[in-house]
């Protein structure tokens, strides 16, 4: 039996792109799956279409997970709808690119409550959850701007930095719970995430947001004695 089959999952950021593909490949594998974003009316449509191929086994709300109270409400609805919860995928993120000196208090701010307190927030209220059901996997989606930073990067790449340190000390901590946790850390992927559209051909070397659900679901269907607690993914012929 597939390691992902029958097993309720949550996917925040899962109306568009990477979430959505992750959601996606979840579903295809057997798996009961909640997806949350901010926006209430997209998260509506996306259980639309794919409550058209899945039916029940999909669920969604509206969620802005730099907000711990909207978490709260939203694993706890998740857990309900799926009745229980055995992996937690936190894909949401924002991306804020500004030098330090012009960049708003705002902006900063929301970089690093959705990209990181975020994932701190959906791992408090998910582990519990997770541990009571015997165990599952946590994979938080980062970038390989976690250790690569840029010039008007600080934001989004201290948030990325930020992640990596809290992943790995998740990982340790819950390890013996039964509980893996890794990181994966994509470069450059086409989705509207980025400087250029899906539609853009000058950005077909890029990788898509299928290869990283591809990805997520190798990481799930390993052997449980076996972590692969962080992967680098990166396109194999980037523009020169």
């Amino acid at each position: 039996m597939s390691n992902i089959e029958g097993k309720a999952a949550v996917v925040t950021g899962g109306t568009r792109g990477i979430g959505l593909s992750i959601a996606e490949a979840l579903l295809a594998k057997g798996a009961r799956v909640f997806i949350c974003a901010r926006n209430g009316a997209e998260v509506a449509g996306a259980v639309a279409r794919l409550r058209g191929e899945h039916g029940e086994r999909v669920h969604g709300g509206a969620c802005d997970v730099g907000k711990a109270e909207d978490v709260k409400a939203m694993i706890g609805e998740a857990s309900r709808a799926l009745n229980g919860l055995d992996i937690l995928i936190n894909n949401a993120g924002v991306g804020s690119f500004n030098e330090v000196e012009r960049m708003p208090v705002e902006e900063w701010r929301a970089t690093i409550d959705t990209n990181l307190s975020g994932v701190f927030y959906c791992c408090h209220e998910a582990v519990p959850l997770i541990k009571r059901g015997g165990g599952g996997y946590i994979i938080n989606i980062g970038s390989l701007a976690g250790k690569n930073a840029f010039p008007g990067g600080a934001a989004y790449c201290a948030s990325k930095f930020g992640l990596i340190g809290f992943s790995e000390a998740l990982m340790q901590e819950v390890r013996h719970d039964h509980i893996r946790v890794s990181y994966v850390m994509p470069g450059s992927v086409n989705t509207e995430f980025g400087r250029g559209g899906p539609e853009d051909p000058s950005t077909t070397w890029k990788l898509l947001p299928e290869d990283v659900a591809e990805v997520v679901v190798g990481l799930i269907e390993l052997d449980p004695r076996a972590l692969a607690s962080r992967v680098e993914l990166r396109p194999s012929e980037p523009k020169k």
